[in-house]
This record gives structure tokens, sequence and C-alpha cells, in this order.
């Protein structure tokens, strides 16, 4: 039986890094920009904050730990976090313990791990007010774009791209606020944005392309993906682990079986890709959309071998698996998964499907399972996920202000969570492509 109930016993965890970027050496931390910044006096030290837009930058991160890890606890703990960063940092200093920039690019990518953003701006704007000390280079650029769009907004990450010298405008500078384009959903810009990178021969490796097969999956515009595939393989501009994925799910939703499992059969081909646990779930989750549960369960039994060989899924993964068991009315099994979905590193930035939890739930009443249900009751009870109209509906608790009756809403909710299915399911993958590599 897949999955069996020994399976949680495997300890997960998940890195989910969606690494961006942020502002440059200004000294007004209010992002005024009248000051004229002199980038040769600096010494360019690279330093690489892993990210979605940092290929060919010099890697730190083996460098022993050092005093990196106990800056981040004091800004990740601070009691008020309205002092911002600069405060902690400015008190590290005044203990007589001096920075490096090394550490604090560590720092930075650490805050961006867990999406503290706004933190992560407050260490870079620190060191812009210190530019004899800590240099600027196109790196760090693309992270503080990227980190400018998240906290500020994309005008002003818009503004910050403009000052900046030409010399410091790379692929990953561009990289950084296509990504913020795609990231907001602003095709237009990002298209636009896009060409001028293949006039500037920036768009010559896969990643572009998946950042931009990303916005076409968001807004399942499913054909500009295979233009883009095809455009890769006329330039050949070979596809990476991602690129596949991507074109895989495309398939899925637009209900070609026979399509994704020929884009599969291509890639089992390629020796430079090996599929993982994210290929077969992301089929699992299309067959199982196409009411092909034998060959979803096939793609499950992989997830599990993957698995069990030490792989690390994340929530959306074991929500799949857990889908696959409900199809099959598997519910302990299915409510193991769900378990590890909640339990895994990073669940904070997931939510279940509400169609998923209520079938569940449905499942549960059919088989008069009330232990099962209400087990999932109290782990989206811990999550705080009950505060969520949607999942408050589904277990008949009130909620204000409503003007249908409980079941109306119930039902309209449900409806509409089914409808979005598709675009959860490109979610998963805009995730993992942002945050694994």
């Amino acid at each position: 039986m897949l999955l069996q109930p020994s399976l949680h016993r495997h300890k997960v965890s998940l890195s989910s890094t969606i690494s961006q970027s942020h502002p440059l050496p200004w000294k007004n931390s209010n992002f005024t920009l009248q000051q004229t910044v002199n980038y040769k006096k600096f010494t360019v030290i690279t330093c690489s904050i892993s990210q979605i837009h940092n290929y060919g930058t010099v890697d730190y991160e083996r460098r022993p730990m050092m005093k990196w890890n106990a800056i981040y606890r004091r800004i990740s703990l601070m009691e008020n976090p309205e002092l911002g960063s600069g405060s902690v940092l400015n008190q590290w200093e005044n203990e007589g313990k001096r920075l490096t920039k090394w550490e604090l690019c560590r720092v930075v990518k650490e805050l961006r791990k867990y999406k503290r953003y706004q933190q992560a701006f407050e260490v870079y704007d620190w060191m812009n007010n210190r530019q004899e000390r800590f240099g600027l280079s196109p790196s760090d650029a693309a992270i503080q774009l990227d980190l400018i769009a998240k906290v500020r907004g994309v005008s002003s990450a818009e503004d910050f791209f403009v000052r900046l010298p030409n010399t410091f405008k790379d692929r990953r500078i561009y990289g950084a606020l296509l990504n913020a384009y795609v990231r907001n959903r602003m095709r237009e810009k990002a298209e636009s944005l896009i060409d001028e990178m293949r006039d500037k021969d920036y768009v010559t490796h896969a990643l572009p392309y998946n950042v931009m097969m990303t916005l076409y999956m968001n807004i399942n515009e499913y054909d500009k993906v295979d233009l883009m595939i095809s455009e890769m393989n006329e330039k050949n501009i070979k596809l990476d682990i991602y690129s596949y994925n991507i074109w895989l799910s495309s398939c899925g939703l637009q209900g070609s079986a026979d399509k994704m499992e020929q884009v599969f059969e291509q890639m089992k081909l390629d020796r430079s890709i090996n599929p993982n646990w994210t290929t077969f779930s992301t089929m699992a989750t299309m067959y199982i959309k196409m009411g092909k549960f034998e060959k979803a369960e096939d793609c499950l039994r992989r997830v599990e071998s993957r698995i069990t060989e030490g792989g690390k899924p994340n929530s959306h993964t074991w929500e799949i698996l857990a889908q696959g068991h409900i199809s099959e009315r598997r519910t302990s099994e299915a409510l193991s998964c769900l378990k590890e979905a909640f339990a895994t590193p990073g669940s904070k930035s997931w939510k279940p499907n509400p169609a998923n939890v209520s079938s569940f739930f449905k499942l549960c009443e059919e088989e008069a399972d009330v232990a099962s249900k209400e087990a999932l009751e109290s782990f989206l009870r811990q999550s705080g996920h009950l505060k969520d109209k949607a999942y408050a509906l589904l277990l008949g608790m009130a909620v204000t202000g409503d003007e249908l009756s409980k079941k109306e809403e119930r039902t309209e909710q449900i409806d509409d969570n089914e409808e979005n299915d598709d675009e959860n399911g490109s979610e998963m993958l805009v995730s993992q492509l942002q945050g694994s590599l």
C-alpha cells in the first residue's frame, strides 16, 4: 500500500529560500536617491546569496558560521521590530564587535529565507550608510532591487533600476527586475523587459525562460509556455529540471496526458536531467485532475520512494500525496500526509486547498471516522487557519458579516477553490523554482 503510516517517522525538512534583491549605497534611507554615488571607489566583493538571479557569483556559504547566526537571531527576535535592524547592528558594534560584509550578507540571506524582507532591507540600508566599509557589487544591487520590490513596491524598484550605473546593469539586475514583474503578474512589462534582455544577449540560459513560463502558468496562458520551450529548442538552450517540470504541468493543465507523457519521455532521454520528486508529484496532481488514478498512484509511489531515500518534500507535495489517498479512500494515510504537511519546516507559508479539506471531511463522514476529522480540525486550529473564512465554513463555524446562509456560502467558497485548483498547482512550481535554485 502506498505511503504506509510508518512513513511519517521520516524526518522531513524544507529549505524554500525565495531569494530576491535590494537597494544600493544611498545614504538616504527614505530612498529619495538624490546623491551621486561613485561606485568606482568601492572594493567590489561579490557575496553570493543563492538565489534565482545570482548565477555566476562567488559562493561564500562554505565559510565558518562565525557570528552571523548570533546577529540573525538578535534581529529576528527583536521585541520591538519598529526600531529596525540597524539598531541591532549599532548595538553589536558598540559592544566592540566589528561586522564584516560576509556576515551581513549571510544574515540577509537567512532573513530572506524566512521572508523577513523588511528586516533584510534594513540591513542593506545600514551598509549603504557606511559606503567606505561596504562596497556594493552588481550581485548586491540585484538582491537590493528585489527587496525594494517586496518592501516598497515595483515602482520603487524601477526607480532604483533607472538610477543604477550602466556598469551595474548586468543579467542579474535585469533578472531581479524581471522576477519582480512576474511576481506581480505585470505581463506587458515582463515581456518588454525580456525583449530588452534578448537584445543585450542576457537570455542565453534557462532561468529567464523559466521565470516567464511561471508568469504564463499563473495567468493560464499555457500556449505561451509551449512557445518559450520552442524558442529554447531553436536557440539550443538546454532545458533544466525546472523547465521540464513547468512544461509537464502546463501540458497537464491543458488536459493532455499524452503530451505530458511525451515530455516525460523526452526528459528521461536528457542525460543532464534526473526526474525528481517534484516531477512525479506534479504528474500525480495532473493525473488526479484527469481522473487517471492508477497512473497517479504510480507517480505517488515514485514520490514515496524518493522520500524514503532521504528526499525532502515540502508541504505542497505532502498535500498532493494526501490528495491521492483521499481519492483512493485511504483516510489514515491521507491524514498521515496532511500531518507531515503541517509539520514540515516552512509550512507557515502554506495553506491546504479548502477543496481537499472538504473532500477529506466528506470521506470521514462517509466512513464514520470522527477521530480523523477531529485530528485535521486540530491541525487547522493550531496553525491558525480557522480564522480563515474558507476553513471556518467547512466546519460550520460562525462567520461575521455573512449575508448568505452558511450552506450557500460554503458551496460558493468550495466552488471558488475548485476553480482555482489550476492556479494552486502552478503556484507550487513557482515557489519551488524560486526557492530551490
